[in-house]
């Protein structure tokens, strides 16, 4: 999925609706900072709700906001499975932003995973050193 990048911007804004009631797919997409198959992968996992009139599609502020906290879900590292039980895949409006919604116990887990993959990635980082300065090594 594209727009992994752009998320710290987007997604750690403050929760609102814009002035406007309704969105299109390529508006989202640039304001987002995501691929328009990205919008269509989160529609097919019900976890945003666009408005259809024959081929197009009409974001709601609703929406925005719901593809706001998706990001910042993921932004924080969680699961798609996981942002979609936190925030509800029914569609419609959430009631909160995302960090209200997570107790205290999943706060200490996600922690904790984090901390994981960033061990599992210094090391990572570490042997790849490691090996690069064997071949420059070899190579000089």
């Amino acid at each position: 999925m594209s727009g992994l990048s752009s998320l710290g911007s987007v997604a750690s804004q403050p929760y609102r609706y814009n002035d406007r009631e309704e969105f299109t797919i390529g508006e989202m997409a640039r304001e987002f900072g995501l691929s328009l198959r990205t919008l269509r992968f989160y529609e097919d996992r019900r976890m945003i709700h666009p408005r259809r009139e024959g081929g197009s599609r009409f974001y709601s502020g609703q929406e925005r906001l719901r593809l706001q906290m998706i990001l910042r879900g993921k932004q924080l590292g969680f699961t798609l499975s996981e942002i979609g039980d936190l925030i509800g895949s029914q569609g419609g409006a959430p009631n909160s932003e995302f960090e209200e919604k997570l107790h205290s116990d999943r706060i200490l887990n996600q922690i904790s995973h984090l901390e994981r993959q960033r061990a599992e990635i210094e090391d990572a980082i570490a042997q790849l050193r490691a090996t690069q300065m064997r071949r420059a090594e070899r190579s000089a």
